[in-house]
């Protein structure tokens, strides 16, 4: 019989240990695939959140991320010139505001965006139809369910365009379409128009300023390449690529997800290293009269030290083959739970599997077998066979 056999025997004659072996290794498994899942989870969901809107650069006034730093006071005519470029597809101003929608005696405060330019879209129409210039709206669906609006309701706006409090007269606009944006979050109410109904909105203040300009490259062209472009065009703004602004997230707030990752997988594999090792060991201890007649009956030292390692390696593939569904289960249920954080957008995701997740979830499970069979082999290796064997009978 091989090693493997002879170890599968042994953990069949003492199911419980056995059992509870293999749960525990599986328990441990689950939370470090979980924690593999998380320690570059958001930046890999925000990055893919990034692309499909369907934009590969973001030109600001500053250094700032986007949002962070003063308007460009001229953004409508820095759009309209990148558009120009040969290797831009798309580029599309955008200035946010804040607003107060009025409609059948309900109100509600929006986020007020207003794009201007011409090609890609960031947001998809669910219902009725996309802006087409004029006093036109569109609104995601909880400013919709909220004040009971559908394609061809016409609600006030009285909007809120700078930082000091202002009191302007309310505008009229009539919801073309109901659309999902990319970055709303699971209670935001969010609302766009063009840029110049916008300026309407904000009684002229600032016209043509924008936050920042979103820019997609066209095809052919890298977003190295098209950023170079227009940092010729316009030095005096500053542009950033996707991967540059997720290095920025990465660095700054996202890299407490990281650090927590790898303590609690650092935590998590010394757990298993000592359960594995406590399991062995009772095992091993149990047996050592019959590891000394195999050894008196010819076992090598090798063999028996081969049984202890093939033992060990069972109860951890067990473990860790279980844990694959119990680590997409849990996971499941905690990216529930974090997307609850205030802020965080709806397609963002905590826990996301990347390529190498399962390969290292893998190798760290084999090395934490490799480990902690080091005591008992040890304990098999230098067992004496004449005095064990002794104690055995007079005992």
């Amino acid at each position: 019989m091989n090693a493997f056999g002879f170890a599968w025997r042994s953990l069949v004659r003492q199911p419980a240990r056995a059992t509870l072996g293999v749960l525990g290794v599986a328990a441990v498994g689950a939370l470090l695939l979980d924690m593999l899942l998380l320690s570059q989870g958001l930046v890999i969901s925000m990055r893919d959140l990034f692309d499909r809107a369907g934009f590969d650069l973001r030109v600001t006034a500053t250094d700032a991320l986007p949002g962070q730093g003063p308007r460009m006071t001229d953004g409508m005519a820095t759009a309209q010139a990148i558009s120009t470029l040969p290797v831009v597809r798309s580029a599309v101003a955008l200035r946010t505001a804040d607003a107060m929608l009025e409609h059948g005696g309900l109100r509600m405060r929006v986020s007020f965006q207003g794009f201007g330019g011409t090609g890609v879209r960031p947001w998809t129409i669910v219902r009725g139809r996309d802006l087409q210039g004029g006093h036109n709206l569109l609104v995601n669906e909880n400013v919709a369910r909220r004040l009971d609006l559908s394609p061809g309701t016409r609600v006030r706006v009285r909007a809120s365009c700078v930082n000091e409090p202002e009191s302007l007269p309310p505008v009229e606009f009539t919801i073309v379409g109901i659309a999902t944006f990319p970055f709303d979050t699971p209670y935001g109410a969010t609302s766009a128009t063009g840029m110049d109904a916008l300026d309407d909105a904000c009684g002229g203040n600032d016209e043509g300023r924008a936050d920042l300009i979103m820019v997609a490259s066209a095809e052919g062209s890298t977003s190295a390449n098209t950023a170079a472009a227009i940092s010729r065009l316009h030095p005096d703004v500053r542009v950033l690529t996707n991967d540059e602004l997720v290095g920025r997230f990465s660095a700054g707030g996202f890299s407490y997800f990281r650090q927590i990752s790898t303590v609690l997988t650092t935590v998590t594999v010394a757990f298993a290293v000592l359960l594995i090792t406590v399991l062995l060991t009772v095992s091993v201890n149990q047996r050592l009269g019959e590891i000394a007649a195999l050894r008196a009956l010819g076992f090598t030292r090798w063999r028996v030290v081969a049984d202890v390692l093939c033992e060990s390696v069972l109860i951890v593939g067990g473990g860790g083959l279980l844990s694959l569904p119990l680590g997409a289960a849990l996971a499941a249920g905690l990216d529930a739970i974090l997307k609850r954080i205030p802020g965080i957008p709806t397609d963002v995701h905590f826990f996301v599997y990347r390529p190498g997740a399962l390969g290292v979830h893998a190798a760290l499970l084999a090395v934490t077998a490799l480990v902690a069979a080091l005591y008992p082999v040890q304990v098999v290796a230098r067992l004496p066979i004449a005095a064990t064997l002794r104690n055995e009978v007079v005992g």
